[in-house]
């Protein structure tokens, strides 16, 4: 409970009624402000006019729905970032999907540490994201830090064990995200698939015959006999969050090709919520799934194209990545008198000019030191690691694909030649 003095105006009327003797005393009123009301101990509501409690630390409580409305969807799932669409490291933060997505699931950044760890924000990976801790990019959100009362209020959540504060819904269960999303074109294998679901999950109803993946034989169709099972490293639910399911890929080499993933709520083994409801599986346009009735199967697909790897040569590099990542209007298009028009990327030859042996934005670092990728300011932005500027190309385009920025720490390491 919080204290909350009396108004000066009512101090101003209780010495008044005290002078003229009709008031002897006067008690300090205490107000529930997460229950809204006075308690048992208040002898009445304060008077008209009086001014609301004070907001807590960051403007909003430290509970999962408050942290989705206060921060998530307003600073995260923007577009070009972590909405449905972009999914920036297969992370989608919209409302329907971000608990699903975060808590207990590994980072696709670094798969040794939890997005978020339940109890433990230290080992929180959206801590570090958010308090520019990461071994792997820049601070998030990219638009500037948030304020330090706001971070507090997520340490709390996660502290208190990283809840879902939402009230659950009473029909059977049913599929409300799913990353890869479905119809997604990864140019890489993903490490894990993650499904998350409207209810708490049945844990012992996930298993390898209700959440399946599948290859399509490399023709991309699927049901005529030429599909491939594929076998998890392991299927398991979450630590802290039942209302997601991993399907772990890690060690499993999965080829360029179509997968389906199924998630069964009809045949002899099915996926169920916590009170025996078959999952409402039924595939819609979009989330969530079902008809309203216990049973179905969800299916969707994606795809995965290894990109075409760039040369180690500049020419390469110059078609591939500057003319059409770095040379655009507005950009490094040459002919400014700052950055970023000063810098001329729209050929190899202005290029080589305006990147090799010359100063960055950083005092102590050449854009491009030929020989020496780790000591150049280039890789540092495609990278991310940069401590001036932001990360190249910038938001919301999506980073380089990290083969790509091995092929030019490639070019680089080996002299930065024309």
């Amino acid at each position: 409970m919080r204290i909350k003095t009396i108004t000066p105006l009512l101090k101003v009327f209780t010495a008044i009624l005290m002078v003229l003797g009709s008031l002897t005393a006067c008690d300090l009123e205490t107000f529930d402000d997460a229950a809204g009301d006075f308690n048992s101990n208040s002898p009445a509501p304060p008077p008209p006019g009086s001014p609301p409690p004070p907001p807590p630390p960051g403007g909003f409580n430290p509970v999962y729905s408050e942290i989705q409305s206060n921060v998530l969807t307003p600073s995260c799932a923007t577009v070009g970032c972590h909405d449905a669409v972009s999914a920036a490291e297969a992370l989608n933060l919209e409302d329907a999907n971000s608990f699903a997505e975060m808590v207990g699931i590994a980072s696709s950044q670094d798969p040794n540490i939890l997005r978020v760890a339940p109890n433990d924000p230290d080992n929180s990976y959206l801590i570090h994201k958010l308090e520019g801790t990461a071994a792997t990019g820049a601070v998030m959100p990219p638009a500037g830090a948030l304020d330090q009362a706001t971070i507090a209020n997520v340490r709390q959540w996660i502290t208190d064990g990283a809840l879902d504060d939402r009230v659950q819904p009473t029909s059977a269960v049913r599929v409300s995200s799913l990353s890869p999303a479905p119809g997604e074109a990864l140019t890489a294998a993903p490490t894990q698939i993650v499904a998350g679901f409207d209810r708490q999950l049945d844990a012992t109803s996930v298993t390898a015959n209700t959440f399946i993946v599948e290859a399509s034989g490399s023709d991309g169709i699927f049901d005529n006999g030429n599909e491939t099972q594929i076998t998890a490293a392991a299927i398991t639910i979450p630590v802290g969050n039942t209302q997601s399911a991993v399907f772990d890929l890690t060690g499993v080499a999965l080829a360029d090709d179509t997968y389906r993933v199924s998630l069964l709520g009809t045949g002899a083994t099915i996926i169920m919520d916590l009170d025996g409801n078959a999952l409402d599986g039924e595939t819609n346009a979009a989330f969530p799934s079902g008809d309203g009735n216990p049973g179905g199967v969800f299916e969707a697909t994606f795809t995965v194209t290894a990109p075409v790897v760039v040369g180690p040569t500049l020419n390469e590099i110059q078609d591939q990545v500057f003319t059409l990542s770095c040379a655009t209007v507005g950009c490094h298009s040459g002919g400014g008198a700052v950055l970023p028009t000063s810098m001329d990327l729209t050929n190899a030859t202005a290029s080589l000019a305006a990147l090799v042996n010359i100063a960055s934005q950083d005092p102590n670092f050449l854009r491009v030191l030929p020989g020496d990728a780790n000591s150049s300011f280039l890789i540092q932005k495609l990278e991310g690691n940069q401590a001036v500027g932001g990360i190249m190309p910038p938001l919301p385009a999506q980073p380089l694909d990290p083969a790509v920025i091995a092929s030019i720490r490639t070019w680089i390491d080996n002299g930065a030649q024309p």
